[in-house]
């Protein structure tokens, strides 16, 4: 019986350790009036306490903060700190870094306006 509560306790810990701690998910995706470009809607879940990682997009990024407090870090401009029912936008090609400073995962909307066939996020050095 020990040993069986001892290795379900194992597996939770190490699928919490995998767990990333940014998720996207698209939930819609579409060719936009403006020739090359589509429109991608997504559900950002990110961990508390966690960084997405210093990164950019191919064209511009809408969020809305649904759940949780964010800190957004966009290089060369004022962190912003903020919280449930605010937004942010990150322009084009910008190096920024968000970061969930709540002790609770942040659920974001994003919406990206980006060129197709680029990849819609590339990490940042």
């Amino acid at each position: 019986m020990k040993l069986s509560i001892l290795a379900a306790l194992a597996a939770t810990a190490l699928m919490f350790a995998q767990a990333p701690a940014l998720k996207r998910t698209i939930v819609a995706q579409a060719d936009v009036s403006i020739p090359n470009h589509e429109a991608v809607i997504a559900e950002v879940i990110l961990g508390p306490g966690a960084f997405g990682g210093r990164h950019t997009h191919a064209g511009e990024e809408i969020t809305y903060i649904i759940e949780g407090e964010l800190e957004v870090i966009v290089e060369g401009k004022p962190t912003q700190n903020l919280k449930a029912g605010q937004g942010f936008i990150i322009p084009a090609g910008a190096v920024h870094n968000p970061h969930n400073t709540g002790s609770k995962p942040a659920k974001l909307a994003a919406i990206f306006y980006v060129e197709k066939g680029k990849p819609l996020s590339t990490p940042a050095p």
